[in-house]
């Protein structure tokens, strides 16, 4: 199976669908209730999977879940055999997403900036000959 085909994609969303699920079940209070599941990268020999985690919060709320998911990993990979039918369940490293984090931060610089243009920008006689 090759990286980028179809079943391999199929899988991908699966068994992001199912880990979604079963973070949402885990009890341990260091795993936030929020935590998302944003990306799920199976290999195409199903023996690893790279789950990208996406938490609300400050940076050490982040890596506490990345944490509790981390111990929690023997349980998750025996639920998620369980729940998807695979020919090999891979073996899962949690990764923390902070893409979301990222694009809010750009975001608001970006309305900073515009902000800023328009306080900056005095109409002048010219500006109002165009309009």
């Amino acid at each position: 199976m090759r990286k980028g085909s179809i079943k391999n994609t199929r899988i991908n969303s699966e068994v992001q669908k199912e880990l979604s699920l079963i973070i949402g079940e885990l009890k341990d209070p260091r795993i936030d209730p929020m935590a998302t599941v944003t990306e799920v990268n199976v290999t195409p020999d199903l023996k690893y999977c790279t789950a990208y985690i996406s938490v609300l919060g400050d940076e050490e709320h982040g890596n506490e879940t990345i944490t509790g998911l981390e111990n929690a990993s023997g349980f998750i990979r025996r639920e998620l055999a369980a729940r998807v039918n695979l020919r090999n369940t891979p073996e899962l490293k949690f990764i923390q997403d902070r893409s979301l984090e990222y694009g809010i931060h750009m975001s608001r610089l970006i309305d900073e900036t515009i902000a800023k243009d328009k306080e900056a920008h005095v109409p002048d006689e010219d500006d109002e000959r165009i309009n």
